[in-house]
């Protein structure tokens, strides 16, 4: 039995009526909290370089359509709008599903309530309805579609294609600006990592030395002779005792370093660096013929990359010391580069990546970071993803321009960095685009690196502790563990993660 004209037509009347009910549902909803609907479409893993003005467009495009329904003269081109509409939300979700690399939260209205793959069967069942009312429309009054009298299902394949090939144009364009050459917007994925234990340490003067053979090593600043670590899980912990007679070595900050099966007593105040194995904490060597230096990261047990202030005008500079070189200390004075005094400008965090053989120095003040090779050669210099190209600080001289300070509280981009494989998380102190205050006073946010690709991967939430913020951290292949107050935390790497790490199955 075939449907009556009448009887379509009062069919169409109800689907128009769907979809305007929907449209001004959903834009009205956005508009109310238009703030989180744009955080939202900035964390898309679509469309995220695009969100100042696809939020504005969505809403326009809602409501125009809404508009074109409500009007019977132009309402096939309201059903054709929306079909297209529809076409490209369900393109959007189908490509978010299998091709992304994080699933984001929804956005906008009723829709939000649903998951994905509920959202996915929401859009197929209304662009079948649209499709359903052109296709009768069209049929019942004769209507010409786009003045070439092209038919209905020939002008909704072709509808289809175009919201298709936009959609995926987008994708891969937004993709390729927001790995290269990010807008400052950061990618949040859905529980890259989630938190698993933590340990009361008694005090806060601990920090974390190294990760070795599935321990964590715990140094102490008011202690340093004194080594504490614990298993992975936070659960098996052994005290260890330093034994080493420091004669008469002036020192003023030992810090220690523990690296594979050795570990390192560092003061460059003095300046010295020790070496002894773990499996007895006995200091048994020492690297002789050191410059002062001021950070210093063991990359082998006979070589040392580390930071002094033996360049010009007392300005920072790397260099590479090891005991089997007859020269024993080089300096490459053009890896560290300066913008103002050389020093203030130019401090910041030096890691060393142990598997991909990469000393990697990432500035305090500016949004730049340097790979170099193991004799220091420079590999490249990266960006992280703020905008800060230049270090703001204000310096002053005193005593004769022989010594400086800083006259004002500098503006911190970078506060910590940590690397494993070929990946390097920051802490990142600069609030990024469409992101609110809630989630800065809660967290710490680390922004992820991945150096073999110089491009970004995503960004997380490190949690406060009892208003504490966290104070150090490090990452090994599957976990980050960081110091927040008096605790040790462990939190867990996810898919996301672990599978852009190089190397991941190794140890």
């Amino acid at each position: 039995m075939t449907l009556s004209n009448h009887v379509k037509y009062y069919i169409i009347e109800t689907i128009c009526l769907l979809y305007i009910l929907l449209f001004i549902y959903a834009s009205i909803s956005k508009l109310m909290d238009f703030e989180n609907f744009q955080v939202q479409v900035g964390q898309s893993p679509l469309i995220s370089a695009f969100a100042s003005w696809i939020a504005w467009l969505v809403l326009i495009l809602e409501l125009t359509v809404a508009l074109l329904l409500c009007i019977p003269k132009f309402r096939i081109w309201g059903l054709l709008g929306a079909f297209s509409l529809m076409t490209f939300f369900t393109i959007y979700i189908f490509i978010v599903l299998n091709y992304s690399s994080f699933v984001p939260c929804s956005c906008g209205g009723i829709l939000e309530k649903m998951s994905w793959k509920v959202h996915l069967v929401f859009n197929f069942v209304f662009i079948l309805l649209a499709a359903l009312a052109v296709y009768w429309r069209t049929k019942i009054d004769h209507i010409k579609i786009f003045s070439y009298n092209l038919k209905p299902v020939r002008s909704m394949f072709i509808l289809c294609l175009c919201s298709t090939g936009i959609m995926i144009f987008l994708f891969l364009y937004s993709e390729d600006i927001m790995h290269y050459e990010n807008p400052f917007i950061r990618r949040y994925a859905k529980h890259p990592v989630t938190f698993l234990s933590k340990k009361n340490l008694t005090f806060n003067s601990f920090y974390i030395a190294g990760i070795s053979q599935g321990r964590i090593y715990l140094g102490n600043y008011t202690s340093p002779l004194h080594i504490v670590s614990v298993d992975e899980k936070l659960q098996d912990e052994q005290v260890h005792q330093i034994s080493f007679i420091p004669q008469k070595n002036p020192f003023k900050s030992i810090t220690i370093n523990v690296r594979g099966k050795y570990f390192y007593l560092k003061d460059g105040t003095v300046p010295a660096i020790f070496r002894g194995k773990i499996s007895d904490w006995r200091v048994n060597s020492e690297l002789k013929s050191l410059p002062y230096f001021t950070q210093a990261e063991p990359m082998d047990s006979t070589a040392v990359v580390f930071r002094s202030n033996n360049g010009k005008n007392l300005a920072h500079v790397l260099g590479i010391y090891n005991s089997n070189d007859k020269t024993k200390v080089v300096y490459n004075d053009s890896l560290l580069q300066k913008q103002i005094d050389g020093v203030f400008d130019t401090d910041g965090i030096l890691t060393y990546s142990e598997k991909q053989r990469k000393i990697v120095y990432l500035y305090l003040y500016r949004n730049e970071f340097i790979v170099a090779d193991q004799i220091g050669r420079l590999t490249f210099r990266g960006n992280t993803i703020d905008t800060t190209s230049k270090a703001k600080i204000k310096v002053s001289y005193i005593k004769d321009s022989t010594q400086r300070k800083m006259s004002a509280p500098p503006y911190v981009v970078n506060a910590k960095a940590a690397v494993c494989e070929n990946l390097l998380f920051v802490q990142s102190k600069i609030k990024g685009r469409y992101e609110n205050d809630k989630l800065w006073n809660q967290a710490s946010i680390i922004d992820v690196y991945d150096l073999s690709k110089n491009a970004y991967v995503l960004s997380f939430p490190v949690y406060n502790l009892k208003d504490e913020k966290m104070k150090s951290f490090r990452v090994s292949h599957t976990h980050l563990y960081a110091v927040i107050g008096r605790d040790l935390v462990v939190y867990d790497f996810k898919d996301e993660l672990r599978n852009k790490m190089e190397n991941k199955d190794s140890e």
